[in-house]
């Protein structure tokens, strides 16, 4: 040997990329026909199939095709076969969980979210309970509900209803005299049926109003409607069988064309001294009235 080259005669010796080199061509290296590239490497290519599983060789199973999605009905598990690995599930650290396979908790949502809704039906009726009793605080407990004694349009009375209204009436209830009498045949009239007073224009004519249950002495206004054809009127007020200074009057307010009564209703008030108790109400047509007028409805008012 020469000096510095010892040779190949070991194993660490021999250089695998030898042939790579002029020196180690000259020694005669070959570039490597085994497996991975090194010189002597043994290939470990397995058939398709074999598996080795503990020391033990798998046969290889043919392989089968089938219809896809369905399962081969020669296929074996590779736990199947003998010294295959385990099929026993581990269970997961720290226990008491759900199965990595396991779905949501649909029991629990359900009924968390059924304690929601009921928490909400339950807030919403004890709302609405709280504003019906302030509702009830407010108005003193009063149903708003109609009556007898609350109505939307009052009815014709001589007293006094039990509300405290004070009362009001129509023409066909009055106690007429003097020639005095009823119609309905000029359109207009508020009264019930539209029914009227007629027949006031001459001396002695009178309708009366006789009110029962004034609670309290004092000075009222009463009201009168009434209508006239395009002229002024007026009336003696007779207030418990005497009269007042002052005629009732029942002018042509507006200025209605003349001889058109259907245009001509108004309406005309005057103060009245009233006892506790039942009082009349006499409209009277005396000597020095101008009486050419119809009587419609009276109400009273607190004045």
């Amino acid at each position: 040997m020469t000096p510095g080259d010892n040779g190949a005669s070991t194993p660490e010796d021999d250089d695998p990329f030898g042939y790579l080199y002029a020196d180690g061509q000259a020694r005669g290296a070959q570039p490597p026909s085994g497996g991975y590239g090194y010189p002597n490497s043994v290939s470990r290519v397995r058939s398709v199939g074999e598996r080795t599983y503990g020391g033990q060789q798998a046969q290889a199973v043919p392989q089968q095709q089938g219809t896809y999605g369905q399962p081969n009905a020669h296929y074996q598990a590779p736990e199947t076969l003998p010294g295959g690995a385990p099929t026993t599930q581990q269970p997961l650290p720290g226990g008491g969980g759900r199965g990595r396979g396991s779905g949501p908790n649909t029991k629990g949502l359900l009924i968390g979210a059924v304690a929601v809704v009921a928490a909400v039906v339950i807030g919403i009726s004890i709302a609405m309970m709280n504003g019906n009793s302030d509702d009830d605080k407010a108005s003193g407990g009063a149903s708003t509900s109609p009556t007898q004694s609350q109505s939307a349009s009052p009815t014709p009375s001589s007293s006094v209803s039990s509300s405290g209204e004070l009362p009001k009436i129509d023409a066909k209830a009055l106690l007429l005299e003097g020639g005095t009498t009823t119609a309905s045949d000029i359109k207009g009239a508020k009264a019930d049926g539209g029914v009227y007073v007629t027949g006031f224009n001459q001396v002695g004519a009178k309708v009366t109003w006789a009110v029962n249950g004034i609670q309290k002495a004092g000075t009222y206004r009463l009201y009168v409607r009434y209508g006239v054809p395009g002229t002024d009127a007026d009336a003696t007020l007779e207030i418990n069988g005497k009269a007042n200074t002052q005629p009732l009057n029942m002018k042509n307010f507006g200025n209605t064309p003349e001889g058109d009564w259907e245009k001509g209703w108004k309406t005309t008030w005057a103060n009245v001294s009233l006892n506790q108790g039942t009082n009349t109400i006499d409209i009277a047509c005396n000597d020095g009235n101008q009486c050419n007028a119809l009587i419609d409805q009276m109400w009273l008012v607190n004045d």
